[in-house]
């Protein structure tokens, strides 16, 4: 059965693309510790992130310094923080949080009813930064 996050990337369940290329896509959270909280996923439903493939794995750490450049600029952070958890859905995600503390990265702060439109903001913020970054044909819609 393909993870909830196969269902995003085919288009079953909807999602806020910011990047989309042939091996990995980004997306908002749906629960987002900070605006801006995004999702790097590989297409391929790899479980751990040590079973990746070391070419996705690279791919996929590029993409996150794109997007996580994207975030800073967006955002206007200190820093953008990594996180990669993995027990919550069984398919290799990496998540990018904008940061000015420590405690930004406290996943018991994520919002579970975040404004639907806070978050069409938030992912029309990092499109357009990675836009003004000169990476608009990647950029989902």
């Amino acid at each position: 059965m393909p993870t909830i996050f196969s269902r995003i990337i085919s288009g079953e369940f909807p999602g806020r693309f910011v990047w989309r290329d042939d091996r990995c896509v980004a997306f908002l959270t749906i629960n987002p510790i900070k605006p801006g909280h995004t999702l790097v996923v590989p297409r391929e439903e790899v479980d751990h992130w040590l079973d990746l493939e070391p070419t996705l794995a690279a791919d996929l750490m590029t993409v996150s310094q794109l997007i996580g450049r994207a975030i800073g600029r967006g955002f206007g952070s200190a820093r953008v923080g990594l996180i990669i958890a993995g027990l919550e859905v069984p398919h290799t995600h990496l998540h990018l949080v904008p940061m000015n503390e420590i405690a930004d990265l406290d996943f018991a702060r994520a919002e579970q009813n975040p404004d639907p439109a806070a978050l069409d903001d938030a992912a029309e913020t990092i499109r357009v930064a990675l836009r003004e970054m000169g990476y608009g044909e990647r950029v989902g819609a």
